[in-house]
């Protein structure tokens, strides 16, 4: 039994040993989701947070005891299947997680038992294909592809069709492809003298991720200027793949492994080298910063990554208190409602895009800190589009509260999933933090058409 109920102290991640043989035994992993199962019953406190937790506590309730012993076992996958790992219970509201004696990290309960799900049946065709995001990037962004293949996700019965066939859901908005990809247009400047701070490194190194390589460009570009007009540096990752992050979802840590060998050496030589290494994807960032780490507590190049990652604007705050970031701003942003994605705010960095924002005279900023609900592909499969939008009507509702002139989201595709939820009445603008920096910095209005930033990637070169 517990001696004390509830803790106060700092959450610990402890090390995944997914690579031991009891990782993957079934039934010692139905033990250990009993066991947590139960506590979480006792408590309920997440039961707001996704659809999870309520399904777990309607199995429960309905079950023949009012207890976890009266539901049927195999009915724990529906459970597991909801979780999109987005870590808010760990991270906000389970009072239970280590160092708590109890050790309840419930993500990582779900993340081995995806693990063992695809181990055991592996994956379908569906799932595959959504967690290939180089892959099926660098096939869409082909001249002549790309354009059929973003005509093709907005024809309604294209659109069914692959709701059908496929579990793509019709009703979701999908991201468009671009036929000009960052890595190929990316225009680095690295002849300024590098001025590292107490806090920073003075020269910074793109990973590029996939989302930014191939389909919002524009945000990459905006990141550049931004490290541009601050006379910072910059030269891109030599080579990459995909961060893992979609196939950690997937539970496919082989695969995870494959793409973190595929892409520690490079990323070593460069914080080796002094250099900041900046990604402007949350999901890529922690994968990084807090993944790998966990996954491969032993790889000292892992670890020296970590260490050299840095969110773009948890490193750009960091220069402003080294006294080194430029706050000649020539525009205010006006009212901006900003969210807040689960996987920054996972990295415990705190609020650092809403204190660079509010650095910009006459800006005002109102903060959602809640789960959007779409996740990198879950809220593009069928069976879950519809919990999607009702985990994300709280923050549709708030974002839209302020009447602001821009909504904003360091997730892209969150901010994406936000605007569908708010629906054809809203009137603000999707832009992402990056490109309100840049267009601050630039002496955009409000009112221009604002070329180059990342809601029109079809500018990459423009200024």
């Amino acid at each position: 039994m517990a001696t004390r109920e509830g803790s106060l102290e700092t959450p610990t991640r402890y090390p995944i040993d997914w690579k031991k043989i009891d990782f993957y035994n079934e039934a010692s992993l139905q033990n250990e989701m009993e066991r947590i199962f139960d506590i979480c019953h006792g408590c309920r406190r997440c039961v707001n947070l996704c659809t999870a937790f309520p399904r777990l506590f309607d199995l429960i309730d309905e079950g023949t005891t009012g207890e976890l012993d009266g539901v049927d076992k195999n009915r724990f996958w529906e459970i597991v299947d909801r979780c999109f790992l987005c870590d808010m219970c760990f991270m906000t509201k389970c009072p239970y997680v280590p160092p708590h004696e109890w050790n309840v990290d419930f993500p990582h309960l779900m993340l081995r038992a995806k693990a063992v799900q695809f181990k055991t049946k592996g994956a379908g065709f569906r799932d595959k294909l959504l967690s290939n995001t180089d892959q099926v990037g660098k096939l869409a962004t082909t001249p002549g592809i790309a354009q059929s293949v973003n005509a093709l996700n907005k024809t309604p019965a294209v659109r069914k069709f692959l709701d059908s066939t496929l579990g793509i859901h019709a009703d979701r908005k999908l991201p468009e492809y671009t036929t000009r990809k960052f890595r190929s247009n990316a225009a680095t400047v690295d002849h300024f003298t590098v001025k590292n701070g107490e806090r920073t490194r003075g020269k910074v190194a793109i990973y590029a991720t996939c989302y930014i390589n191939y389909n919002e460009p524009g945000i990459g570009h905006d990141l550049l200027k931004i490290l541009e007009h601050n006379e910072i540096p910059t030269t891109l990752v030599i080579k990459e793949a995909c961060c893992g992050m979609p196939k950690l979802e997937l539970g496919d840590l082989e695969t995870v492994e494959a793409l973190k060998n595929e892409n520690i050496a490079h990323l070593l030589k460069l914080a080796q080298d002094g250099y900041a290494i900046l990604s402007a994807i949350p999901s890529c960032t922690l994968m990084y910063k807090q993944e790998l780490p966990l996954l491969f507590p032993d790889d000292e190049a892992v670890q020296a990554v970590a260490s050299a990652m840095f969110d773009p604007f948890e490193y750009l705050m960091l220069r402003h208190q080294d006294q080194l970031l430029k706050t000649d701003f020539k525009t205010t942003l006006g009212k901006v409602a900003y969210h807040i994605p689960c996987h920054q705010r996972v990295q415990n960095i705190g609020k650092k895009t809403r204190d660079v924002l509010q650095l910009i005279p006459d800006t005002e900023i109102s903060i959602v800190e809640r789960c959007s609900g779409h996740d990198g592909t879950w809220g593009v499969k069928s069976e879950y589009f519809d919990d999607s939008m009702k985990i994300g009507r709280p923050v549709f509702r708030q974002m839209a509260a302020s009447q602001p002139d821009y909504i904003s989201s360091d997730c892209p595709i969150a901010a994406r999933h936000i605007e569908q939820g708010m629906g054809t009445d809203n009137a603000a603008r999707k832009i992402h933090p990056l490109s309100l920096l840049r267009m601050a910095y630039n002496g955009h209005s409000g009112n221009e058409q604002q070329s180059g930033l990342s809601n029109n990637s079809a500018n990459e070169k423009t200024d």
